[in-house]
């Protein structure tokens, strides 16, 4: 027979078991859902073949695939080998990659501000490639060279934003001036990109900036990849196996020190590294808005807060909304659309319902 003491405890036990359940629970759920956004994404990549102006059936694309792994002879037309792997899969893998480095930079910096209404160009990126791509374009260089000068002049944005906001804040509230200071850089790059295209050729240069800035991955090659894949490897990877430590400078200055963190130095790894895969893609495809946004707030309703899953949840989604909307933009008119204004078109009231959805879940 059970004493009083014993029925009494059965309560608390039962509510302690429950406690700990909860988290593993909340642990298999999120990594099931990173599980089906892989699935996804894979499907994405798979049909994004199979749509344009020359269309690859999957099973004739699953075909091409099996023979080129094994070497054997091709059965299929020079036709579709170059548009195969010239132009299809250069352009897929890059829009891939620039989705997955935009939201993930952009998840990133909402931790490092404790802002969910952070973006990935808060600190100049995006503002000081346009520029160097517009300074390019009007020197009439080639695309890789755009692309190289973009990437250099994104990273010296950020680069002036950070030194100018150490020596303004010296040891007070950095991350608010880092902030102002960066918004300051943005507008002064703005304003160069508005003097280059004022000093444009109208005919001929003032609509290639133009469509340079709104977005775009028709000019892709093989070339390209390269360029923007080695800087996001390199950023993504520091950022993957940090994640853990974001959680707690997502709480706050002094409770990150508190757990022995070293605030100063895991803010400048994370604004190096997310600095380096947003200017090589903000170089690669353009000022593509929106995306690093909403798709962090998106990966928070999915997984939760905890940057564990976030991140790769983040990687993720980004990477499968780019390529989507890549897909849309090459078939949905006769002309190809910019990407930035498909996705300011559903990342806009998208993000109105995310506010009204996510509102109690942000961290």
């Amino acid at each position: 027979m059970l004493s009083s003491d014993a029925v009494s405890d059965e309560p608390l036990r039962n509510r302690a078991a429950a406690a700990d359940a909860r988290p593993m629970s909340r642990a298999k759920k999120s990594g099931l859902v990173l599980v089906i956004l892989f699935i996804l994404l894979l499907a994405i990549f798979l049909w994004s073949f199979t749509v344009g102006r020359y269309a690859v059936p999957l099973p004739e694309l699953l075909t091409v695939f099996f023979r080129k792994m094994f070497g054997l002879s091709a059965t299929w037309s020079d036709t579709l080998e170059t548009v195969l792997f010239n132009i299809r899969i250069p352009r897929i893998i890059v829009a891939l990659i620039i989705g997955a480095a935009l939201s993930v930079s952009g998840a990133a910096y909402q931790g490092l501000f404790r802002n969910p209404m952070v973006s990935p160009d808060i600190l100049g990126a995006s503002a000081g490639a346009g520029f160097g791509a517009a300074m390019a374009l009007l020197y009439s260089a080639g695309s890789l060279t755009i692309q190289l000068v973009a990437f250099v002049f994104g990273i010296i944005a950020v680069t002036l934003t950070y030194l100018i906001s150490r020596l303004i804040a010296k040891g007070n509230n950095s991350v608010l001036v880092l902030v102002l200071t960066g918004i300051v850089v943005t507008s002064l790059f703005s304003a160069f990109i508005s003097l280059a295209k004022y000093t444009a050729d109208p005919n001929n240069k003032l609509p290639e900036i133009s469509f340079w800035l709104m977005g775009g991955l028709a000019s892709i090659t093989a070339k390209n990849v390269s360029l923007v894949l080695i800087p996001f490897v390199i950023g993504i990877i520091p950022m993957l196996l940090l994640r853990y430590k974001l959680n707690a400078l997502s709480f706050g200055e002094e409770e990150a020190q508190s757990l022995g963190l070293d605030t100063k130095k895991i803010r400048f790894i994370y604004i190096l590294c997310a600095t380096l895969i947003t200017a090589s893609a903000v170089a690669t495809g353009g000022m593509i808005g929106w995306v690093g946004l909403v798709i962090p707030h998106l990966a928070r309703m999915l997984v939760g807060p905890n940057y564990k899953y976030m991140l790769p949840a983040s990687v993720l989604l980004g990477g499968a909304y780019l390529l989507l909307i890549d897909d849309l933009s090459r078939t949905i008119f006769a002309v190809e659309i910019p990407l930035s204004i498909l996705t300011a078109i559903i990342g806009a009231p998208f993000f109105i319902y995310l506010l009204f959805k996510g509102r109690d879940a942000w961290t």
